[in-house]
């Protein structure tokens, strides 16, 4: 039959003519055999014979071949939209759904919600010292998601270390603390990207303050807590600073930049060598730089999503002996040698 033997000469020539060309020229073969047959020519007739087929079977032929192609077209229509929805690349700050439901307790809270969320994986914040308050601290900032952790600490894990310092382990006894640090931060969120830091902080690292948003000084000397005021003042960096020893602990919010206090106003005149013991000198109840840390991360938390009432212009004292706390008020001073306050 050669009308069936026309659609197939079309149909391998498909590959090598245009598609709108291959298309008109079935439309034109199907309408010749439908011509041919049709009424409106005398029946039988020598070209309708030599063509075969029937009107019935040509007229069928092309409802079929049109339901196809406006199938093909539908299809094809989907996949561009489909296609101008789809992203160039992935976003690589979009939340993977494998955070969504690790924060979900987060974002549910309407303090911080997804805003907020957001703004912690978008945040730096830098943790001077690992031990007993920077322990806590950089497991709550790490399982909060905060995106960007830096940890500074120029020490390795002791064995006596091990009381307090919970973020270390028994085997990781002689690694540096910065290396141990990371370990147990990236085993509880992989997400977050970590940068350790293996040295002491001295007046040179104005470079690395200048990186993060947020610093929080778990040290236990003087020396350096004046530094890193210091520090932060001139780069205009908020500080969350908290010190311990025995039984006792306070927290507070540095932040000259925005109307607060720095350390040294509150704090002007360094203690003389032995007033203050360290805790290796006088000892500290194992918990309680687990709860002043926390209260670190917490206030970290707070800073960086806006949420709720922070520390900046406050002294909180806790006394776990007695289960007390309390908070004072605290304000710039005139004259501040740090941050050059004005009365």
């Amino acid at each position: 039959m050669i009308g069936v033997l026309g659609f197939g000469v079309l149909v391998l020539g498909y590959r090598f003519l245009p598609r709108r060309l291959a298309v008109g020229l079935a439309v034109l073969w199907w309408g010749l055999l439908v011509a041919v047959q049709s009424p409106l020519l005398p029946q039988p007739n020598r070209a309708a014979a030599i063509l075969g087929g029937s009107l019935s079977a040509w007229l069928m032929l092309g409802a079929v071949a049109v339901v196809v192609f406006g199938y093909w077209l539908g299809l094809r229509a989907l996949r561009r939209k489909g296609a101008a929805h789809k992203p160039v690349a992935d976003d690589p700050k979009a939340f993977r759904p494998a955070e969504l439901e690790r924060y979900a307790r987060h974002i549910m809270l309407r303090e911080i919600g997804g805003a907020g969320q957001r703004r912690l994986k978008d945040a730096g914040v830098l943790v001077v010292g690992a031990g007993g308050l920077g322990s806590p601290a950089l497991l709550y900032l790490a399982a909060s998601g905060v995106g960007r952790i830096g940890v500074i600490d120029a020490d390795v894990v002791e064995n006596s270390n091990l009381q307090r310092q919970v973020i270390h382990t028994d085997d990781r006894i002689g690694l540096p603390k910065v290396q141990s640090a990371v370990i147990a931060m990236q085993a509880l969120n992989p997400f977050v990207d970590l940068r350790p830091y293996a040295r002491r902080l001295d007046a040179a690292s104005a470079e690395v303050i200048a990186d993060y948003d947020l610093i929080l000084d778990g040290t236990d000397n003087f020396d350096t807590r004046y530094l890193i005021n210091r520090l932060c003042v001139a780069a205009g960096k908020p500080l969350i600073a908290a010190a311990i020893t025995q039984w006792e602990g306070q927290i507070s919010l540095y932040d000259p930049a925005r109307g607060g206090p720095c350390f040294e106003c509150v704090f002007p005149n360094r203690p003389a060598d032995g007033m203050v013991p360290t805790c290796a000198e006088a000892g500290v109840a194992a918990p309680l730089p687990g709860v002043i840390g926390t209260m670190m991360a917490m206030e970290a938390v707070k800073y960086l999503t806006h949420a709720g009432q922070g520390l900046r212009g406050r002294l909180m004292i806790y006394d776990g002996l007695y289960s007390e706390a309390r908070v004072i008020a605290t304000k710039s001073r005139a004259g501040c040698a740090a941050c050059g306050a004005k009365p």
